[in-house]
């Protein structure tokens, strides 16, 4: 059996509650060689440093998510700095933009995007970037401020912006959302990317795959997602494997 790396997961979910700890101290017994747990403030950022030190499969992301960027504290920076200097900490993230709620201010998204690319940078982290209805403003700073590596996490995208950000060497995370009958955007755009930046993730709880639909999603999900990859690009399950573990590899600059 080949393990997969769920490159995006949120085990801080109050969804798991009840049993997070059973999934992060037997991830192999889901299939699963390793998870990124990634933060969306503060406080889960926190969790996720905790979670890595704790779990040997477990690694952190550590940012804060365009929606959450409203009551910052000044040091938010300094906070996050001092987060990604400990151990097992991979990347900044997720951050990005997100204007689907009218909730945010777009200014203040945009900016906060920007300071945490800057931060990416001067870590040598890649960026996990969040990115929804937002896809000029996106392009924008990420041509003025790219950081070394960098992923758009549950691509949602056309082809055309695919194609722009296949010309600043983007990753792309696909989750269980590739499986939906409605997907038709997604599978184009997947069909035409370089087998090389291509990542796969559950970004669990959420977008469970078919024939989990609408269920709470966990990492044991994720070879529904891979199978469906493997289709689109003509390729044995296994072959599709060892591909995806290798980008996740080469992306977070871990062994897998």
């Amino acid at each position: 059996m080949e393990f997969i790396f769920d490159t995006h997961a949120h085990y801080d979910d109050p969804a798991f509650d009840a049993d997070r700890l059973d999934f992060l101290k037997d991830l192999q017994s889901c299939g699963i060689k390793g998870i990124v747990n990634v933060g969306a403030d503060i406080k889960t950022s926190q969790l996720s440093t905790e979670y890595a030190e704790h779990f040997n499969n477990v690694f952190a992301a550590v940012g804060v998510y365009p929606q959450n960027v409203g009551n910052l504290p000044d040091n938010y920076l300094d906070i996050l700095e001092e987060l990604a200097q400990k151990q097992k900490v991979v990347a900044l993230g997720e951050i990005g933009l997100d204007y689907h709620y009218d909730t945010v201010d777009k200014k203040l998204q945009q900016r906060c995007f920007e300071e945490q690319l800057e931060l990416a940078k001067n870590l040598n982290l890649p960026a996990i970037i969040h990115s929804r209805d937002a896809a000029e403003d996106t392009l924008a700073i990420l041509k003025n401020t790219k950081p070394q590596r960098f992923v758009v996490h549950c691509f949602s995208y056309s082809l055309e912006v695919a194609k722009q950000l296949v010309a600043l060497d983007c990753y792309f995370g696909f989750t269980g959302v590739i499986t939906f009958k409605n997907a038709k955007k997604s599978v184009e755009v997947l069909k035409e990317l370089p087998l090389n930046r291509i990542l796969v993730e559950t970004d669990c709880p959420y977008m469970a795959p078919e024939p989990n639909r609408g269920k709470r999603c966990d990492s044991s999900m994720l070879r529904f997602t891979v199978q469906k990859i493997a289709q689109i690009k003509g390729l044995q399950n296994l072959e599709m494997i060892k591909s995806l573990n290798k980008n996740a590899s080469e992306f977070y600059k871990i062994n897998i």
